[in-house]
C-alpha cells in the first residue's frame, strides 16, 4: 500500500524537525512537506494533495484552526489533526469546529501520535479521554454571542462598563445587559468569576498569558 502522506505545520523549528525525523522511520508514513507558518502552509497546500495534515494550533500569523477551515473551503475532504500544547475548552472546540478529527497534545508518546495519524487517515477520530470530556462539556454550554465575547474580553482587560461601551459604540446599559447574559451562560453572578471561568475555558486570555 502507498504510504500515508503527512504534512506538518508548526512554528517551532526543532519540534517540526524532530517530529519529521521520527515519522521518517515509519515505513508506512511519508512526510511530504513541512511549514513553519500557517499562511505559508495554506499557499503550498492549495496545490498539493496530502493524506493527513498535522498542525499546531496557536501560531503568530495564522492559527491552526483557521488554516484547517480555509483549506477545507478548497478541499472539503481534507483530513487534519491538531498537535499542540494548548487544550482549553475553547481551543478544542475551535479545532473541531474547523474540521479537525484528532486533537493530540505535544506531551503524547510517539505511539499515540502514530495512532492518531492512522485514525485521521482512516476517516475516524482520535480524542484522548480528557479532551473528549472537555469537548462534551463545551458542547453542553450555551455559546456566547460575538458581542458578549467582545464585552468579556474588554472586561478582562480591566475596563468598566462605561469604557467598554465607548470602545464598542454601545450604551453602558447595553453593556450591562450583555454582562448579565454572559454571566448566566457561564454559570456565575460575579463579573470577576466570569472572567476567571472564561480564561480557564480559553474564551479570553489574561495579560499574563499573552
Amino acid at each position: 500500500m502507498a504510504p500515508i502522506r503527512v504534512f506538518i505545520v508548526d512554528d517551532h523549528h526543532l519540534l517540526r524537525r524532530g517530529l519529521q525525523d521520527m515519522l521518517r522511520t515509519e515505513p508506512d508514513i511519508q512526510v511530504v512537506g513541512t511549514s513553519g507558518s500557517g499562511a505559508e502552509a495554506l499557499g503550498v497546500l492549495k496545490n498539493q494533495d496530502v493524506d493527513v495534515l498535522l498542525t499546531d494550533l496557536r501560531m503568530p500569523d495564522m492559527s491552526g484552526d483557521v488554516l484547517i477551515s480555509e483549506l477545507r473551503k478548497i478541499k472539503p475532504d481534507l483530513r487534519a489533526g491538531v498537535l499542540t500544547t494548548y487544550h482549553s475548552d475553547e481551543d478544542i472546540f475551535s479545532a473541531v469546529k474547523a474540521g479537525a478529527t484528532a486533537y493530540i497534545l505535544k506531551s503524547a508518546t510517539m505511539e499515540q501520535i502514530l495512532e492518531a495519524i492512522h485514525c485521521i487517515h482512516s476517516g475516524s477520530s482520535y480524542f484522548p479521554a480528557q479532551i473528549s470530556k472537555q469537548l462534551a462539556q463545551r458542547l453542553s454550554r450555551a455559546e456566547l454571542t460575538i458581542r458578549e465575547t467582545e464585552v468579556l474580553r474588554l472586561a478582562a482587560q480591566g475596563l468598566r462598563n462605561r469604557e467598554i461601551g465607548a470602545k464598542l459604540f454601545i450604551s453602558e446599559n447595553t453593556v450591562r445587559n450583555h454582562m448579565i447574559s454572559l454571566m448566566d451562560k457561564l454559570g456565575t453572578t460575579h463579573r470577576t468569576e466570569a472572567i476567571a471561568i472564561a480564561a480557564h475555558q480559553g474564551i479570553v486570555r489574561l495579560r499574563a498569558d499573552d
